[in-house]
Formats: C-alpha cells, structure tokens, sequence
C-alpha cells in the first residue's frame, strides 16, 4: 500500500494546484481558522471547460450546493461534488475573485497579492493558459444577501481544522488560492494558510503529484 503524502500547504496569499482524477477527492482545510479561499477547477483533458459559478447556480436553483449536489462547467457538465463540510457550512459563489482592480479601487500599494493574478501563475506553471478568470468557489467566504439586494461582508466563520471536500466527477486540476484580501475583514485578522490534499475512493490521502511537491513557501500553517 503506498504511504500517504502529508498535505499540501497553501502558503497565505498565494496558490497551489492538485490533480484528482475522476472518483479522488479533493478536501480543503482551514488550518488557522477565519480563512477564505478562492477554489478553481478545470477539466484536465481540455482546460477550456471549467467550473461555472453561473451555471451551478442555474442548475441547483440556489446559491450554493448542498452535500450530494454538484457543480457543473461551463458546458453544464458535473465536475465536482460536494460530500463533505465539517466547516458551519457558510461559503460564497457570488463574488468574482480579487485582482489588481479590486486592490486599486480600495487603495492598495501596487504588487498586492491577488486569488485572479495566484490562478493565472499558477495555472501556467502548469500548462493551463486562463485569460478570462472564471468565478470562484470561495470557501468558508462570508458574505450573504441582506434585505434582499445588498451585499454584506462578515469574517469567515471557519474554525482551525475546519474542511471542505469535493469528490471529482471528470478528471480535473484544481487551484486553491488563500485569498490575500486584508483590506476587506473577509480572513479574520488577516490572510493564513490554508490546506489541500488529493484523497482516494477510500478516502485516504494520496500521493503528492508534481503540482502538489511545489514549494509552499515561507508561511507554514
């Protein structure tokens, strides 16, 4: 039986990638606690088609899935399930990721860390060229509709250890990215790792792949 991998850290404000074929899992975990990440999701064999905000939410009828609901791609084909979230269960699919714009308008210094600009790098490193960044799943991203219409922002309610997982249904890379956002008290005190790892059908955890063997950087969770 093959030893399983540690996980893979998402060093705060930046990404990793990971491979999971058709039937692994793919668990995010929120190691500090209060840390939003940026979930991105591509089909392997044609990057083109990826994982569609929009089209989940048509599909479903509602803003987010529930355990045993799926998200579907661009061409409205299930790529992801999602079978497991010890976390309270309070995540986003509305809100675009953050880029440089996003970070000019609120007046930070220019070079801020974005989840738009941690995809695109690391997208590339891996042969996936992204242009048009698709919407995200924010995990443990508060952020609910008041009064109908208004949009407001609270602190990620995950506690440390807290996970989500999502079983693949196509064989997909899938980039996480630890939000850097530090100017909207989205992350608690302020952006920290988070983790991810590929698990089997059993639910163990599986080799590291080349994606996930990349240097994690300083920041350790």
């Amino acid at each position: 039986m093959t030893t399983p991998s540690p996980r893979t850290v998402v060093p705060a404000r930046h990404a990793r990638t990971v491979r999971a074929r058709a039937g692994q899992s793919v668990r995010v975990t929120d190691t500090r606690g209060g840390q939003v990440g940026d979930v991105f999701a591509f089909v392997a064999d044609d990057p083109t088609e990826y994982h569609s905000a929009a089209h989940t939410r048509a599909h479903l009828s509602r803003l987010f899935p529930r355990a045993g609901e799926v998200f579907v791609t661009n061409r409205r084909r299930p790529l992801l399930t999602l079978v497991e979230d010890t976390s309270p269960g309070v995540h986003d699919m509305l809100i675009p990721a953050c880029d440089p714009y996003r970070y000019a308008d609120l007046g930070a210094d220019p070079g801020h860390r974005s989840c738009a600009v941690n995809l695109v790098g690391e997208a590339a490193a891996h042969g996936i060229p992204v242009t048009d960044v698709p919407q995200p799943i924010n995990v443990f991203m508060n952020t609910p509709v008041v009064d109908g219409t208004g949009i407001d922002w609270r602190s990620a309610p995950s506690r440390p250890g807290d996970s989500i997982t999502f079983r693949a249904e196509l064989d997909c890379v899938v980039v996480v990215s630890a939000c850097p956002q530090d100017l909207v008290g989205i992350n608690g005190e302020g952006p920290t790792p988070l983790a991810v790892e590929v698990l089997d059908g059993s639910g163990r955890r599986q080799p590291a792949s080349a994606e996930a063997d990349a240097p994690s950087g300083e920041e350790q969770p």
